[in-house]
């Protein structure tokens, strides 16, 4: 299926690992020119290497923390002209809302909250202007069915979502979207390592934890960030035009809810 975004261009945050490494490969796949942004420059012209080698597709780097000012600027700088931003960020550790401190708090949210909406501030006019912009942010299934442990995460997540499902109305008559992603249990290297932990208190193998969470899950599996991508690169495609302010939870059934 041709997505109609052949040389479009995008910007997907933490994109070096997992979902959004995911995502960038479907952009890529889909004829997008992707800046893929994170924090180990090394392993980022690696990933780099191996989405152009797969997809001929144009492929820029931009080492940076997207939590930070700077980060943010350097990757406005790179592609200021954006017609696709994924926002991505990873979550802050898992912890008993009694030990998150205001330090903590104020972290979890820049990252998960702010950094995302500075993006959208920053690149939606131009969007706007070109009669063209899709915004995809990827949250978390616990916004919609919360996780003990992951307060904060869900929380600053959960603030995203009613900031942007404002303004996805208000730009929705230029073909702006903006829509949300909500991910469950997915084979990444961040489940693999809480996986590892919760092993690890609680006396039982890794391979013990991770085969009792895949069968908590429905499909009988953990989803893959490839199938993720392609969720997101059509929520990009030039056919999404119409679906925008929305959230799509993808976590293999897991959430017990018929709406």
């Amino acid at each position: 299926m041709d997505l109609g975004i052949k040389g479009r261009k995008a910007i997907v945050c933490a994109s070096s690992k997992g979902l959004g490494r995911g995502c960038a490969t479907a952009l890529a796949e889909a004829g997008c020119e992707v800046v893929i942004n994170g924090r180990d420059a090394a392993l980022l012209e690696t990933v780099a290497d191996e989405i152009r080698r797969a997809t001929g597709a144009r492929i820029l780097t931009v080492a940076a923390d997207v939590s930070s000012e700077a980060g943010r600027a350097a990757l406005v700088a790179a592609c200021p002209d954006a017609d696709i931003l994924v926002n991505n960020n990873g979550g802050p550790p898992g912890r008993n809302f009694r030990e998150i401190d205001h330090a903590a708090l104020l972290k979890g949210v820049e990252a998960n909250m702010i950094a995302p909406i500075s993006l959208i501030q920053t690149l939606i006019d131009g969007m706007i202007e070109r009669k063209f912009g899709r915004i995809v942010n990827i949250t978390s299934g616990s916004v919609r069915g919360p996780l003990p442990g992951l307060d904060l995460s869900s929380g600053a997540r959960a603030g995203l979502t009613g900031f942007v499902a404002g303004v996805a109305r208000e730009v929705a008559s230029a073909n702006v979207t903006i829509n949300q992603i909500l991910p469950g249990a997915f084979d990444t290297d961040r489940l693999r390592e809480g996986s590892k932990g919760a092993a690890a208190r609680s006396g039982k193998s890794f391979d013990e934890i991770w085969a009792e969470r895949r069968e908590e899950i429905p499909a009988r599996r953990y989803g893959t960030p490839a199938e993720f991508g392609a969720l997101c690169a059509f929520l990009a495609s030039a056919q999404a035009g119409y679906i925008t302010g929305q959230n799509f939870l993808i976590d293999g059934g897991a959430f017990p809810g018929a709406f």
